[in-house]
């Protein structure tokens, strides 16, 4: 029987044709992801959380490999993790097309053997990422060693693991919150009009290098002061992240040095028990300079009051989609952008520079804490402006 030739089906053509332009176009489409993907700076980030959807090509099922575990470290010192911190989390890694089973977020309670357990849990559920914000750097340093010997990149978040080995950093600019603090402070003196500015400088605890670098900051705007006999220093008392403790070292010093007329305090909640003192003494407003950080509603209504000069505000709703960011790239196998990773941070026992995301804290005082921490709503204007708080709420242009 004779060979006879067959002619191709001209729908056959048509579909072969057509599955390989469809292919070539999801092909072109993810190359444009990543690229999009490979634009994200640390300025990227705003309050709508718009840029995580850059990261859905990188997200998507069968780019990345396995699952990104969150260590938060307490509730019981601070209200943010909880409040804020976790569910920003949860939305970036949302945002940027994470499949919520794919995401494991635990608190450790403030333990450390819970945050270990919690890491090495995470890692068993599959975790190939963690992102660790360490209750101390000797947990941390147990959890990134455990972790690199499972193959699993750490990225520490917001307090970097001294003695570590983690892969990244993300977080503030903590020098640059510290010279906030040391500006805010040379501002509020000549505002209040302290006349021979008699300083007592505070700090936080010892073990905490956040609390390090946050002096390292400030001290650089004052030191010089101190040196040319403008202010004077008061003493440099030990450092603690306890209210309560911080209370107790203030009154001690003040009673040992009752020429002190300013105290660089390094977060609000400190602040708050020194302002309570000088309140129970009868010290009126607009005197007595205090500082602070983190932008708290008692620190906001301090501040408002004339008792505290200001306070750093740090947008956690960045921090967090940097680290989910950061988070995504390290899944998907890929190298972050260099306008995200735009800076290094020292870790002064390894002595070993960290790549590093560094984002822009900014100060606050009734001038700008309309348009910052409550457009955020970071901190109520009803609950900011509860009542004695109604008259100097209106004076800074903040309705309830």
């Amino acid at each position: 029987m004779p060979f006879k030739s067959q002619k191709r089906s001209p729908l056959r053509h048509t579909t072969r044709a057509t599955l390989a332009l469809t292919c070539t176009a999801v092909a072109l489409g993810l190359a444009a992801g990543t690229a999009s993907a490979q634009e994200l700076t640390s300025k990227s980030f705003s309050a709508d959380f718009s840029a995580m959807s850059k990261l859905k090509p990188l997200a998507a099922k069968g780019k990345g490999k396995g699952k990104i575990g969150v260590l938060l470290p307490e509730t019981a010192t601070s209200a943010r993790y909880a409040s804020f911190d976790e569910p920003y989390l949860k939305k970036a890694f949302a945002e940027a097309g994470m499949a919520e089973s794919d995401v494991i977020i635990t608190n450790a309670q403030g333990s450390e053997s819970n945050e270990l357990t919690q890491a090495q849990s995470a890692i068993s559920q599959g975790a190939t990422v963690l992102v660790m914000d360490p209750i101390s750097s000797g947990v941390g340093a147990s959890i990134e060693k455990y972790a690199r010997e499972h193959g699993v990149k750490v990225i520490d978040y917001d307090r970097l693991t001294l003695g570590g080995g983690r892969d990244y950093y993300v977080s503030f600019d903590n020098v640059a919150v510290g010279k906030l603090i040391g500006q805010g402070m040379e501002e509020c003196l000549a505002a209040w009009n302290v006349k021979d500015p008699d300083i007592l400088v505070m700090r936080g605890a010892a073990t905490d290098n956040n609390a390090t670098l946050f002096a390292q900051g400030y001290m650089s705007v004052l030191k010089p002061k101190f040196a040319d006999k403008l202010y004077k220093l008061a003493g440099e008392p030990a450092g603690t992240w306890d209210p309560s403790v911080a209370r107790t070292t203030f009154e001690e010093q003040f009673t040992a040095h009752p020429d002190i007329n300013a105290v660089v305090v390094p977060n609000d909640d400190n602040a708050n028990a020194v302002v309570s003192y000088l309140k129970s003494l009868k010290v009126p407003p607009h005197v007595f300079p205090t500082t602070g950080q983190d932008a708290t509603l008692t620190g906001m209504q301090n501040v408002l009051a004339g008792y505290q000069c200001g306070s750093v505000y740090k947008p956690i709703y960045l921090e967090a989609q940097a680290a989910a960011a950061l988070a995504i790239y390290l899944r998907a196998g890929e190298h972050p952008p260099l306008g995200l990773v735009n800076g290094k941070t020292m870790d002064s026992n390894e002595k070993k520079e960290v790549p590093s995301v560094l984002l822009n804290p900014i100060w606050v005082t009734p001038k700008n804490m309309a348009a910052t921490v409550v457009k955020d709503d970071f901190v109520p204007a009803a609950k900011l402006c509860a009542g004695d708080m109604a008259n100097d709420c209106k004076a800074a242009g903040i309705g309830s």
